[in-house]
């Protein structure tokens, strides 16, 4: 289904260009506003480099738009995308309450697990839930897959959960054994497999299905017309590969193909 999509949109772009018609692009009257968040191989600050980065410097680049790139908590950035004081951010998921604020032009998907300490004897998801002396570290304001989303929400409510605001502090909570348990996604493999924390952790599986992420657009400050254009930009890097080399510079090509091919919700 993700093939055929890709494939009739790649071929509409040649009609378009044989028949000498032009696809009007987003409109550039404004400076545009768009804030990376500090999270794994998506955005390092410490390097300036990752995968949100380059895809704001395509869209930047076809777009041909001026657009203002900041650095914020995601908390932050959420609350600015709600209010219409924020254009973009990059690699968003949905639920109820977002769709309310904010679009989303979506173009990778991917699992989520839970990050153990090996000396608390998790098996499962289950046995953590049930040990009431472990306690789970979260990102404030981030939202995972549905499994993931009922475990921190449960814990939430049993006072078992700690929040931060970014992975650093939550790696080094777990090394410090404040917390015994974190959810990670692909784009926290390289700190992962750093030694310090690969040799006290085990990964363990939720189970859930691949969740969407995209180009989150702020409903407030973008009409519908003009969320359309940036969205069909997403979608003309998909078609044309260009969204594929970019996971390619992070990951394996098959892991990246992977991530890159599925269903949009």
């Amino acid at each position: 289904m993700v093939q055929l999509r890709t494939l009739c949109h790649a071929l509409l772009l040649i009609c378009g260009l044989h028949s000498g018609l032009t696809f009007a692009g987003p409109d550039c009257g404004r400076t545009y506003t768009l804030a990376l968040h500090d999270h794994g191989l998506l955005y390092s600050a410490e390097t300036d480099k990752g995968i949100d980065k380059d895809i704001a410097e395509e869209l930047i680049r076809r777009s041909a738009c001026k657009v203002n790139v900041s650095l914020m908590p995601r908390a932050r950035i959420w609350q600015l995308i709600e209010s219409g004081a924020l254009d973009f951010s990059l690699s968003g998921i949905t639920n109820p309450e977002r769709e309310r604020f904010a679009a989303f032009a979506w173009y990778v998907s991917n699992k989520y697990y839970l990050l153990t300490r090996k000396d608390a004897a998790i098996g499962q998801i289950s046995d953590f839930e049930r040990n009431d002396k472990l306690q789970l570290g979260v990102i404030r304001s981030f939202r995972y897959s549905a499994n993931a989303n009922l475990l921190v929400d449960r814990l939430t409510g049993a006072n078992r959960v700690s929040q931060a605001g970014g992975l650093l502090p939550l790696y080094e909570l777990l090394l410090a054994n404040k917390i015994q348990g974190m959810i990670i996604e692909p784009f926290d493999y390289p700190a992962i497999e750093t030694r310090r924390i690969r040799d006290v952790t085990n990964i363990v599986e939720f189970n859930d299905p691949p969740v969407p992420h995209g180009l989150i657009m702020s409903k407030k400050a973008l009409s519908q017309e003009a969320r359309e254009k940036w969205r069909a930009l997403i979608e003309e890097m998909r078609a044309d590969g260009s969204m594929q080399r970019i996971f390619e510079r992070y990951f394996k090509a098959d892991i990246a193909t992977s991530m890159l091919e599925f269903s949009a919700p």
